[in-house]
Order: structure tokens, then sequence, then C-alpha cells
């Protein structure tokens, strides 16, 4: 960091050059000796600077000062650079704004997808967007300024985050496009820039006793005795795990014995009836001691009426040793793989507990059986 005196003893030379305060602020000395305070920012993807004034008229504590202000203005959404009366233009057009046209969009959509698919699409938005670019009106996106919002997501070794990202981006510039909004989708022009994306299965473990060794090593973790359930009721009923984290109370046949997942948790908008082992209606016994008096089986650990984190299981089977080895979602691949293995012949029977439809169009449209037996 700069001290008065460094600035008084800077050289002068033929050439105009730089030296750096802290946090973006410099002081650009002139070749006339002139020393101008700078301060470097970004904003809507664009390097941009600011101008404080000359040194020692603005002093070092005032340009420290005003660059702490011009910060707080960033981290409000706002540029800085703009003056008042531009603000206020700016405002009078905040419906070409990509948040304004993405909330837009989002509400467009509410009624077509899960409460579940909802939030995950508008928090992604809100994490990765809005920050850079929600202020910025759609015709003044360019590619480069997608391609930066969505390689800082692959940074952070999220590629499986990046992808929906962009697509998300390109539906919302479509939107505005078709409401007369913009002109022009730049998150399409950036999709062969991305890194390519690596497809594999899901890890899982096909060996019983390999199976039976993983819970041992699980509920020997000082855990959450909800989250332990609620592992334990994944692998029985060979669910999903979204639709297992969002389980409610009132999903249970009224003797305990069924599940019964609503279409619109399911990922094919189908009704699909579990039959609950005597293990699983044990479990949902031993869970509803704990939150019996609320709505969700499962819930979170700070908000009782929300779901059970999504990551919550995850982070059993990692720090149990399980991470590479077995994810919340391969128990599905489990069960497909040990019951297939041992009864061949009842393929039909296992696909339907794992709510997959048959192949064949027809055959879905009219095969209605459920394959269960009153005992």
């Amino acid at each position: 960091m700069l001290t008065d005196v460094q600035l008084k003893r800077l050289d002068i030379r033929d050439k105009a050059y730089k030296v750096s305060d802290s946090r973006g602020l410099f002081v650009l000395v002139q070749p006339n000796g002139s020393r101008l305070w700078r301060m470097k920012y970004r904003f809507g993807g664009r390097e941009k600077l600011l101008s404080f004034g000359i040194y020692p008229e603005v002093t070092l504590a005032a340009a420290r000062k005003a660059r702490d202000a011009a910060r707080l203005e960033l981290q409000a959404g706002r540029d800085p650079s703009l003056s008042k009366k531009q603000r206020q233009a700016e405002a009078q057009n905040c419906d070409r704004q990509l948040k304004v046209v993405g909330e837009a969009w989002l509400a467009s959509q509410r009624d077509r997808w899960t409460d579940r698919h909802y939030e995950d699409v508008a928090t992604s938005l809100e994490r990765f967007v809005w920050p850079a670019l929600g202020k910025v009106n759609l015709d003044d996106i360019t590619p480069p300024m997608v391609l930066e919002i969505v390689r800082k997501i692959e940074a952070a070794r999220a590629k499986e985050t990046a992808r929906p990202v962009r697509q998300r981006l390109s539906a919302i510039f479509l939107f505005g496009i078709a409401h007369g909004l913009g002109s022009m989708d730049p998150a399409a022009v950036i999709k062969g820039a991305l890194a390519p994306l690596k497809k594999g299965h899901q890890p899982a473990i096909t060996d019983l006793d390999d199976l039976r060794k993983l819970f041992r090593s699980v509920e020997a973790l000082p855990a959450h005795p909800v989250t332990l359930l609620a592992l334990r009721f994944l692998a029985l009923t060979c669910a999903r795990p979204g639709e297992v984290h969002a389980l409610a109370w009132h999903e249970i046949s009224s003797d305990g014995q069924t599940w019964i997942v609503p279409p619109e948790r399911m990922k094919m908008r189908r009704q699909h009836e579990v039959p609950l082992s005597r293990q699983a209606q044990e479990i949902l016994q031993a869970v509803q001691v704990l939150t019996g008096r609320g709505t969700m089986v499962f819930p979170n650990a700070r908000w009782a009426h929300k779901p059970m984190s999504e990551n919550a299981l995850s982070y059993l089977l990692q720090r149990a040793g399980y991470a590479g080895r077995q994810v919340p979602h391969g128990f599905r691949a489990s069960f497909s793989s040990i019951m297939n293995e041992r009864c061949p012949a009842d393929r039909a029977i296992i696909d339907l507990m794992l709510a997959h439809l048959p192949q064949n169009a027809v055959e879905a449209a009219y095969n209605r059986a459920q394959h269960r037996v009153d005992l």
C-alpha cells in the first residue's frame, strides 16, 4: 500500500506509468508530473476505470474513501461510474435488464416445473448470473460477457452446472426477443466454447456384502439421526434422492404400507406407488418420533418446513470414506444390478420399482400392471 512519502517521491518518466495502492486503486503518474487517482473495476463483464482527481488535492485517505464507496456501489449491483441522472434513466429502462427479464421468464415457467426444479434454476441465476449481469440491458450483453460467467462456473469444478446455466440464459434471451426487449442471444453463440463434459455412470456398489459394510461404516459416524434414517430409507425404496428429500407425511398411506409419490414430484410426471418393506416402515415409525409434528418426513436441519439439503446424504457418504465409490443416486444402480443378476426373469418388475417406463410407447400407454400381491 502507498504512503504519502512514497507518493511525493514518485519520479517523472517519459511515459505515463501506474503505481498500485490496494483493492483496485492506483495512481497514474503523467510525464508532466501530475499524479492522477484511478480505480480499476469490472462491471457487467467489462473492465472500467473511475477517476478520483489529482494528488495532493485529493489526499490518499480521500482517494481510499472514494474507492470504498465505489466498491459498495458494486456490491449493490450498481455501476459507480454512472451519474445520478444516468441511473434515473437506467431505472426507467429497467424492464430490459437481464434480471428483470429473467424473473419474468421464471414466472412464466413456474406452473410447468416442480418446486424443487424451480428453486434450483432460480438459485443458480441468483448465485452465478445476477451479481455480474443482472443490471445490464439484454442488448448490451455480449458473448464474451456470458462466456466469462460460464467459465467461472467451470473453473469452480462445476461443469455440470455451467451447461444448465448457459441454457437458462439462452432461454431468457429468447424470451426477451419474443417480447421485444432484446434482439440477440449471446448465450447460444458460446455453446461450442464450453469445456467438454465427460459423461459416466453414477458411482455405485453392486455387491450386497459391500453395501452392508457401507451402512455399518456410515452408521458408526456421529451424524444426525434423521440423515442416517433417510439414507437407509433411500436404499430400501430405490427412489431418487430428490423424491426422498422432499417426502411429506401425507404421501404415506393411512396403513403405512405404501408411499404414493405425486406426479409433480416424479421425473416422468406420473404417479408412482412404492410398496414399503417392513424395514422401510420401521424407519418411518422411528423418524416419526423426531419429525412427526411437521409436514416433512426428512426435513432440513435448520428449517423444519423445508426439505432436507440435497447435499446432506452425499456428505454423509463422503465422511464414511465412500467418495467416488457410492453416491445417493447410485443406490438405484446398486438395486438394479443386484436384482437383475439374481432375478433376470423379473426385469419388468425391477423397472417398475425404479419408476422406469417401458421403452415401447404403446406398451407404456396400455400396460399399467403394478405386479402387487396382497399378503
